[in-house]
């Protein structure tokens, strides 16, 4: 039986963390999850008097049940969060959708492209790698529009000593390149000792479509490129109808897709992303 009655969370810490965006710490009160949750999923966040929405975790509970979260402030339910204090109580429901493909990075050199806010959803995937031991597979190209606009900067701070991390803005600043990561990507993967075989990508429709093309012209098979892709979505577990990509539902086999699959989803119903897809934008 579906369980669409919220439980329970508390909102333990926050802090900035780039324009707009707060980085969350909440705890669960009166319940714990039952089943490890994947790197990758999502869950529903309720605020009493704004609704819900869906978001992703930054981080996986540890051993007090709390996780984290990278939320940007876009709307009325964000408005409405970012009054909030710390100890107050919120609506939560996950997780939901189908994460990153584990056992198949474990396998692979992993590329990973994140754009803006994109970089929340592939953060639980990086965390992963460099857990199992497989930091020296992993490179990260970062994208975003100023360096105000860059998040997670915490978690960046920590990635640079354990894996490759290459980052572009749109505006030029001090230092460091600028520039689309489409344009940035050859230089990227020029300074790789062993070339990616498998790509992650969560950013703008646009930016992951043209990463994945050119992915795909460089020889990375279709199966190894997965794509997060992101919808309005009001349930979180297929009764909605809100978040369709074609024949499938993002909050149940998404929101991570593979490529081939995400293809075959709208050629069924001749959509593309573009007629769906609730755009990210840099943060």
């Amino acid at each position: 039986m579906l369980q669409l009655t919220p439980k329970t969370i508390r909102i333990v810490d926050f802090y900035e963390d780039g324009t707009d965006s707060r980085h969350f710490t909440f705890e669960p009160k009166g319940f714990a999850h039952k089943e490890p949750i994947a790197i990758g999923q999502f869950f529903m966040l309720t605020v009493p008097g704004a609704g819900l929405a869906p978001f992703t975790y930054t981080s996986l509970p540890d051993n007090q049940g709390r996780f984290t979260a990278l939320i940007r402030k876009v709307g009325k339910l964000t408005d409405k969060l970012f009054t909030l204090k710390k100890g107050d109580l919120l609506g939560y429901n996950g997780p939901h959708g189908n994460g990153w493909p584990v056992a198949q990075i474990h396998q692979k050199e992993v590329l990973i492209v994140a754009g803006g806010c994109g970089l929340a959803p592939v953060s639980t995937a990086i965390d992963y790698l460099i857990e199992a031991g497989r930091a020296a597979s992993v490179t990260l190209l970062y994208a975003a529009r100023d360096k105000e606009s860059q998040v997670l900067k915490q978690e960046r701070a920590r990635w640079n000593s354990k894996i490759k991390v290459f980052e572009t803005l749109d505006t030029q600043g001090d230092r460091g390149h600028s520039g689309l990561p489409t344009q940035y990507l050859s230089t990227v993967l020029s300074q790789c000792h062993r070339q990616p075989n498998m790509l992650l990508t969560c950013g703008p429709e646009a930016m992951m479509k043209d990463i994945a093309k050119m992915c795909l012209g460089l020889g990375f098979e279709s199966s190894d490129i997965w794509l997060s892709i992101e919808r309005r979505m009001r349930c979180g577990v297929g009764l909605c109808g809100h978040c369709y990509i074609g024949s499938s539902y993002a909050c149940k086999q998404g929101p991570s897709y593979c490529y081939d699959e995400l293809i075959a989803f709208e050629n069924n119903h001749n959509t593309g992303l573009s007629g769906y897809m609730e755009h990210f934008q840099y943060c």
